[in-house]
């Protein structure tokens, strides 16, 4: 991979050590968005809604959950508040906690080894490598995180909101557990299989990944800029909203490398 030019890349490392505000601003808009759409959700009637609103809906609030584990995700990497680790990390784990209960610090372990191991025997998140394989290799993906808390989770919820707070079951399903179900399938695709399958001509680099090569608007909308995988593991510490600069500032080099 190029690297990015020095002097760019110091200021965006400045900008992201200096402006924690910024990064707990981006995290916690993410967690309340979700938070109100699922509110709102939970209350729509159903009987009066038309299919396309409903699917709307089920989309955003898919993207919005898989908002809160890309916060995470940032958190693991003190991406958030970096200044702050006990603020950074209550929010990664606040994060995981309303995405389906899943516990931060054993993601934290194993989101390092992939980060130490990418693409080998040694990564947690790693199946057999090969792009005919997505099925398998997802079913392995998911049965490594998920697991009798996240069972328990769903369950004590689900009574709750039904017979407490009158929820109707249908949409609790549609708009809490499915999203949850679809935004791990949208983070597996983007941003596991595509960047780390290793294809027939073999991995190119040292973190045998690749970047997809979607423009910046459809990236954030495939999964907040995640495959941009490359740069990120190329600069583990620059959090989601920064990988579009990166990745411009890359193949601008690459192209300016070409005329030379």
């Amino acid at each position: 991979m190029n690297q990015v030019s020095d002097v760019t890349l110091r200021g965006l490392l400045f900008e992201h050590n200096q402006v924690t505000l910024k990064g707990v601003g981006i995290a916690l808009s993410i967690i309340c968005t979700w938070g109100i759409s699922l509110i709102f959700c939970l209350s729509i009637d159903l009987s009066r809604a038309d299919y396309l609103s409903i699917g709307i809906y089920l989309l955003i609030q898919t993207f919005l959950c898989t908002g809160l584990f890309i916060t995470a995700h940032d958190a693991m990497h003190r991406s958030i508040a970096p200044r702050f680790p006990g603020l950074n990390d209550r929010i990664g784990s606040l994060a995981l906690f309303l995405y389906l209960f899943f516990p931060y610090k054993k993601l934290l372990k194993n989101h390092w080894l992939h980060h130490r191991h990418p693409a080998t025997d040694q990564d947690p998140d790693f199946h057999d490598g090969q792009y005919t394989h997505p099925v398998l290799w997802y079913f392995n993906f998911v049965k490594r995180y998920f697991g009798w808390s996240q069972v328990l989770g769903i369950l004590v919820v689900y009574g709750m909101a039904t017979w407490l707070l009158r929820v109707p079951q249908t949409n609790l399903f549609l708009f809490w557990v499915l999203p949850s179900i679809l935004s791990s399938l949208q983070l597996f695709y983007f941003g596991t299989f595509l960047p780390h399958r290793e294809l027939p001509t073999g991995y190119e680099n040292r973190h045998r990944t690749r970047s997809n090569s979607l423009p910046t608007l459809l990236s954030f909308f495939s999964c907040y800029h995640f495959g941009y995988h490359e740069e990120h593991h190329e600069y583990p510490s620059i959090p989601w909203w920064q990988l579009a600069a990166i990745r411009r500032i890359r193949l601008q080099e690459i192209a300016s490398n070409r005329q030379i």
